[in-house]
């Protein structure tokens, strides 16, 4: 099968990193279904594993998000069938998505909705994933639920669905920063009650919100944690998805804030119980689609499955200007 293979790490322009190849179609798993993927979208995450990859005689297939249609199914697979049009965002352990086919376990992959085109789905499983639980199973949010939320990137591909989760499923105020014209009207769009300029966080929160925010999504922490200090209220809960080197949190404790780590990988990484919680809160997501109460958040889509198309994203992806998603897609 064709893919796009990376057989070292390095700048995206260095043709070891992307790179047209031709790869054996991966064998399934009692509990793999085979999917033919027609769209997929990059993520910081993608940039960031092709620039950390070592040296290798043999490619590396990355890549997350995936919308296409099963194509065959596993032994023991019981909740999905060949011709499903499915999406999902895969499992940072095995060969990704740059690729003609693709094998991942049922438990992580969904139906797609209906009402969007291969294109529009590719765009929102790893965020939507990334968002749902950092939403309710860390902060443990509910409809009932009240109080403020910061999400910080607001226009981000994490933030752009955050939003729209937290005021479709959730009581809570939400608090996105932006500092560009055309990220703070996006995340407007997106449903943010308020929006406010990272650059000057601790002044505008404040105004925003004088008695502090109770609740506070961070996915670049760095040099960030003093000023998550002063704008969280005691009691407050912060969620990161990133790992900076060295993070000290100690000053967290007075106010009893709690932190907590979100990996959207975690559950099919080391198989928990509760894996297929992912395809139901991909199907959940589906449905909200479908209904109209969530929208897509692609921004761009390149019409080149191939190494020079996955390039140009991850340039775009790079740049720390993209608002919402870019995806890629396969004509043939």
């Amino acid at each position: 099968m064709r893919a796009v293979g990376s057989y070292a790490g390095g700048p995206v322009d260095d043709p070891r990193t992307l790179q047209d190849v031709t790869v054996e179609v991966p064998e399934l798993r009692p509990r793999d279904v085979l999917v033919r993927v027609l769209a997929i979208s990059v993520n910081p995450v993608d940039v960031k594993r092709r620039s950390a990859l070592e040296p290798s005689d043999v490619p590396t297939i990355l890549g997350f998000d995936a919308a296409g249609v099963v194509e065959a199914v596993g032994s023991q697979v019981e909740t999905l069938g060949v011709g499903d049009e499915v999406w999902y965002a895969g499992d940072i352990t095995r060969p990704g998505s740059n690729a003609e086919f693709q094998a991942v376990d049922e438990r992580i992959v969904s139906r797609k909705p209906t009402s969007l085109s291969f294109a529009e789905a590719a765009a929102l499983p790893l965020t939507t994933i990334t968002a749902w639980e950092s939403l309710f199973d860390r902060f443990g949010l509910t409809a009932d639920s009240t109080g403020d939320l910061l999400v910080m990137g607001a226009a981000g591909g994490v933030g752009s669905i955050m939003i729209q989760l937290a005021k479709a499923r959730t009581g809570v105020r939400v608090i996105g920063t932006a500092s560009r014209d055309e990220s703070r009207a996006w995340a407007t769009a997106m449903g943010a009650d308020a929006v406010i300029d990272h650059h000057r966080l601790r002044e505008e929160a404040s105004a925003v919100a004088p008695d502090g925010v109770d609740y506070l999504f961070s996915p670049h922490s760095a040099g960030n944690v003093e000023h998550y200090e002063a704008i969280v209220k005691p009691f407050g809960e912060i969620t990161a998805i990133d790992e900076p080197e060295g993070l000290e949190l100690s000053v967290l404790k007075a106010k009893s804030i709690a932190w907590h780590w979100e990996l959207m990988f975690t559950r099919a990484m080391f198989q928990t119980p509760d894996m297929i919680a992912q395809q139901h809160l991909l199907a959940a997501t589906a449905d909200l689609v479908d209904r109209g109460v969530l929208r897509t958040t692609v921004t761009k889509t390149i019409d080149d499955f191939s190494a020079a198309g996955l390039a140009e994203a991850h340039r775009d992806v790079e740049s720390g200007r993209m608002t919402g998603k870019v995806v890629v897609t396969r004509t043939s």
